[in-house]
């Protein structure tokens, strides 16, 4: 039998030597659980490996996985995402802080329609950039709200992440969704808190400032915000009406995107090949990593590893918030070196059993991971936004300006992950709420 504390310790160092070293996440995870079946249980296990590719490659849920991608996909060649930014500017244009507060309001609201950090930063990156050339706005802010707002994406429903998540643990993605949207909206706000309040301390950082737009004009810019906010609805409404699961609500969704790309004539057979073509792309990159990761979660089941590795933490003595607070830091270093999905699956089939034996709500555990996968999403060296944002710039820029800009907002990640640790509540109303 292995020992769970040495096996434990193994896996983090594992995890973190490869991970350095470039092996991609998919391969340090299938070696990770080859080499434990292979020594701990034989080859009956270590070929048992096709029949669960099989059966996670064909999970009726993660169906779900590829059409939300395809949604952001459509969304983003439909050119919705540039109207919805032009009418969000006039509606901020009076707050200290202008042009920053419609990046962050932006992301919020795409991420209502797409399910990953990556696409909105890029999209919403695409479309603030060039608005900022004129304007002598503080670089570094503009970079680091843009990277900020950009982890929205897998925080508001719908998400990719809590998809998977949901998937691994057999956890209600509804529940997953309904309790992602409270902590995204508080999040929101306390990204543009920070920045109305760093603008009145140092206007400088707002430039020139936006000139006066009246409400007639802010009014007939609405229409603008009923594409994104349409969708919003149909996916979610469709879910908590019971007129369809997460997959179908993905499907309503992608038929939607398609209908506002047929009306403002974007929809063509060149626009689908492409984006189908990104569908392909990032599903294939993300279905090797879930396969990858139930194979190892076989593994360690069959092994009672989880079961073993919890009951060895109580036997430590400390509390279940102080084994949250290890956990916290914990993800803050492998948050460093991994990329977030991997982040998050590699530690799920471990890390989960451990905190549900411990009283923790499986749904709350879910947004706590999903805020470590955002801060993830911003620290370097591996943090995605940072490149993201920073490939999107105009040649010559320096990549320490995008991590010097994101730093303030680490800490506004940081104390939303600290709200929720010891305000569960704000997670868990909602769902609750539509539930029961």
């Amino acid at each position: 039998m292995i020992d769970p504390q040495t096996y434990a310790i193994a896996f983090i160092v594992v995890l973190l030597v490869l991970g350095m070293a470039g092996v991609h996440v998919a391969a340090i995870m299938f070696f990770i659980a080859f080499a434990t079946a292979a020594y701990a249980l034989g080859a009956g296990a270590v070929l048992n490996v096709g029949n669960l590719a099989w059966s996670t490659q064909t999970d009726f849920i993660l169906v779900a996985v590829p059409l939300f991608i395809l949604l952001g996909e459509i969304l983003l060649r439909s050119g919705i995402s540039d109207r919805m930014y032009r009418s969000l500017a006039a509606w901020t244009s009076g707050i200290p802080g202008g042009l920053l507060h419609t990046n962050i309001a932006s992301c919020a609201l795409f991420a209502a329609t797409s399910g990953s950090s990556v696409a909105t930063a890029a999209t919403i990156g695409t479309v603030a950039l060039p608005a900022f050339k004129e304007r002598r706005y503080d670089e570094r802010m503009v970079l680091g709200s843009l990277v900020a707002g950009g982890t929205l994406g897998i925080l508001i429903p719908p998400s990719i992440n809590m998809i998977v998540y949901g998937a691994m643990t057999d956890t209600s993605i509804g529940r997953l969704f309904a309790a992602g949207i409270i902590p995204g909206i508080v999040l929101s706000l306390l990204f543009m808190a920070f920045i109305f309040v760093a603008t009145v301390i140092r206007p400088s950082i707002a430039g020139q400032g936006e000139p006066h737009i009246g409400w007639k004009a802010r009014c007939l810019l609405l229409k603008d915000l009923v594409p994104p906010f349409g969708i919003f609805a149909v996916v979610m409404g469709s879910m908590y009406t019971g007129l369809a699961t997460a997959t179908e609500a993905s499907a309503f969704g992608v038929v939607a995107s398609l209908g506002l790309g047929a009306f403002y004539r974007r929809l063509s057979i060149r626009m689908l090949h492409e984006c189908f073509k990104s569908t392909v792309r990032t599903t294939a990159m993300v279905t090797l990593i879930v396969t990858a990761a139930f194979f190892l979660n076989f593994v360690l089941s069959v092994l009672g590893l989880p079961q073993a590795i919890a009951t060895w933490v109580k036997s430590l003595g400390i509390s279940p918030m102080q084994t949250i607070w290890l956990l916290f830091l914990i993800y803050l270093i492998l948050g460093c070196f991994l990329e977030t999905l991997a982040m998050m699956i590699t530690t799920i089939p471990i890390v989960t059993p451990l905190v549900v034996s411990m009283g923790f709500d499986p749904v709350w555990f879910g947004i706590f991971l999903v805020l470590m996968a955002e801060l993830s999403l911003v620290t370097p060296p591996v943090g995605m936004n940072l490149y993201v944002v920073q490939g999107i710039r105009e040649p010559g820029g320096k990549i320490g300006d995008v991590i010097m800009g994101s730093l303030p907002f680490v800490g506004v990640l940081l104390l939303m992950t600290v709200l929720l640790m010891y305000f569960p509540q704000m997670a868990l109303w909602l769902p609750d709420y539509l539930y029961n």
